[in-house]
């Protein structure tokens, strides 16, 4: 797996495949939480405020103020001021809907094993 990165100047340089998976890797995890995927699917539908998001998941204002400064670290969302609030928005929305519907047929193709997984599935989590 070798990725290319755009360097200064727009030039792209290659990055060595342990570089690329662990980046990939990271990337991962940044969606390893079933209350980013909740943001990140809220987000889909369009522009959101943190009480608008706190609402709808039912989660608290600082949990989902924490989950939105890690995928913002993670360039995966972006916010803009309006008034006293934020109002957040998915990054690069196509690519990253992309990667969760092929998460989706993933998941139906293996008819949801990892959930059963003994390393990372359901009763790991508790």
């Amino acid at each position: 797996m070798t990725m290319k990165t755009v360097e200064a100047g727009g030039a792209t340089a290659p990055v060595s495949e342990a570089s690329a998976l662990s980046a990939a890797a990271c990337m991962f995890r940044s969606l390893g939480d079933p209350a980013r995927l909740a943001i990140l699917r809220h987000l889909a539908l369009g522009e959101h405020k943190v009480v608008d998001l706190t609402a709808h998941l039912g989660l608290a204002q600082s949990t989902v103020s924490a989950h939105l400064a890690c995928l913002r670290d993670c360039g995966l969302v972006t916010s803009r001021p309006q008034g006293r609030a934020s109002m957040w928005s998915l990054n690069h929305a196509s690519d990253l809907l992309d990667v969760l519907s092929a998460a989706e047929r993933l998941l139906a193709a293996t008819g949801d094993a990892v959930a059963l997984c003994p390393t990372y599935g359901e009763e790991t989590a508790r």
